[in-house]
């Protein structure tokens, strides 16, 4: 398994790091600028410190690099976080840096394509542009942890979207707890005594 991680100028840096953390197989990273400034201040990471968590790595202006053609093979790529602005480019098929370019030759070529948003609340050119690279067949995704598994830190609630993100590309994780239809006969307890009071 082959797997492209971009990481954008979004909040969010630590999704694409865990996501690099938790992958089996190889792994090709691209961290564009915004990034590398937004990792630094959330994670205190660096550009470099995140590439060495690939199995390979390239600058986002780099369109010579192998990624940039559809004859050179990877399973899935995934954006994480994928900012509104790189969001926007993909839909519009505008393949101005490497983030763009793999992302378009993922659709052009039928291979998994994750997007995890970190942008709130959203457009109508937003939604649009979500609309339109669903159709194209991407998975978008927003970064929405859910709480019935109880989080007791921010790291709980990181995997739980990594984890999702990661049943999207097929891989079994055991990042987060999944459903089971008993927490909502506790719930529904707890909240017939809280309706009585």
């Amino acid at each position: 398994m082959k797997t492209v991680v971009g990481i954008t100028g979004a909040s969010g840096t630590v999704y694409g790091v865990r996501l690099l953390q938790s992958l089996p197989g190889e792994t090709a990273v691209i961290v564009t600028d915004d990034a590398e400034k937004i990792a630094e201040v959330e994670l205190g990471l660096s550009r470099a410190e995140i590439e060495k968590l690939a199995t390979v790595h390239y600058r986002n202006d780099d369109l010579e690099s192998p990624l940039a053609s559809g004859s050179h093979w990877f399973d899935s790529m995934v954006i994480a976080p994928c900012s509104a602005s790189t969001m926007s480019k993909i839909a519009c098929g505008i393949a101005d840096n490497l983030v763009t370019r793999t992302a378009s030759v993922a659709l052009k070529e039928r291979r998994r394509l994750v997007l995890l948003m970190r942008e709130t609340p959203l457009s109508t050119i937003h939604l649009g542009n979500m609309e339109r690279l669903s159709a194209a067949g991407a998975v978008v995704m927003p970064a929405c942890p859910g709480f019935y598994p109880r989080p007791k830190s921010v790291d709980d609630i990181v995997d739980f979207v990594v984890g999702r993100v990661l049943d999207q590309l097929g891989v079994e994780n055991k990042m987060y707890r999944r459903w089971t239809g008993s927490e909502r006969a506790a719930t529904g307890s707890r909240g017939s005594r809280r309706t009585r009071r």
